[in-house]
């Protein structure tokens, strides 16, 4: 695995964290979106997705664009990124949800109307939960919202003529999931993201966060059985995007 590459993970997931928890923060702490939780949750998704589909563009030819431990298992369980490298991808998406959660906290730390209540884009249930969803509903929500997200991001990825329409592809399946999850949970499906405002914001947060570290990882493992089941083997594959270097040949 080249240093490049988990550069280019750690980077994204920061950026991912930063930009995705941040919008939450400005729309439901500091209500910059108004007092409507419609428009916060609009305005998160959309962030969370513009985010990811410019992440996947710039990038992907390096990495591929994981930047979440839930989508790396998917394709580890699908056998497109073996072991080692998945160990790897694991360690500088954790390194970059902490730090991409660090700076924001460092951001709004510095307003004097910031307080820990804000959450910090925390993933939560119960009372954290805008619908009052419990711990098996949180559980349930981010296991089918994790499954749909990592399957259409392996199935489009499939082929590596797909590679010029795969952003726009999964930056909106990432805005749809947070559109139906945000109300339920926060919408997690990536523990990097869970995990980077949990230990900033403490509390109910980092006790609630094994929800948001276990659940995604079984969406994204069976997210890539599904995926096995409907394109079986000896159809054209890539693992990640082709290198500039590769596409010249």
């Amino acid at each position: 695995m080249k240093a490049r590459a988990l550069f280019a993970e750690g980077l994204g997931t920061a950026l991912l964290v930063f930009f995705g928890a941040g919008a939450a923060t400005l729309s439901f702490g500091f209500k910059i979106t108004g007092t409507s939780p419609s428009a916060g949750v609009v305005a998160t998704a959309l962030v969370f997705g513009l985010v990811l589909l410019v992440l996947v563009y710039g990038i992907g030819p390096i990495s591929g664009c994981h930047i979440n431990p839930a989508v790396t298992i998917g394709f580890l369980a699908a056998r497109r990124i073996s072991l080692a490298d998945a160990l790897g991808y694991w360690a500088a998406q954790l390194v970059g949800g902490i730090a991409g959660a660090a700076g924001l906290y460092g951001i709004v730390r510095t307003t004097s109307s910031y307080h820990a209540s804000m959450g910090l884009g925390a993933d939560g249930y119960g009372k954290a939960s805008m619908i009052g969803a419990n711990a098996a509903g949180a559980f349930v929500a981010e296991v089918v919202l994790t499954f749909v997200f990592v399957f259409v991001i392996l199935a489009v990825t499939r082929r590596a003529g797909n590679a010029t329409v795969a952003g726009l592809v999964i930056g909106l399946a990432l805005t749809l999931v947070h559109l139906v999850g945000i109300p339920i949970d926060g919408t997690s499906v990536n523990p990097a993201r869970s995990l980077g405002p949990a230990l900033f914001v403490g509390g109910s947060a980092l006790s609630q966060l094994w929800v948001f570290l276990i659940a995604p990882l079984v969406g994204g493992s069976v997210s890539a059985l599904v995926y096995q089941l409907l394109y079986p083997k000896g159809e054209e594959e890539a693992s990640v995007a082709p290198a500039p270097e590769e596409q010249a040949r």
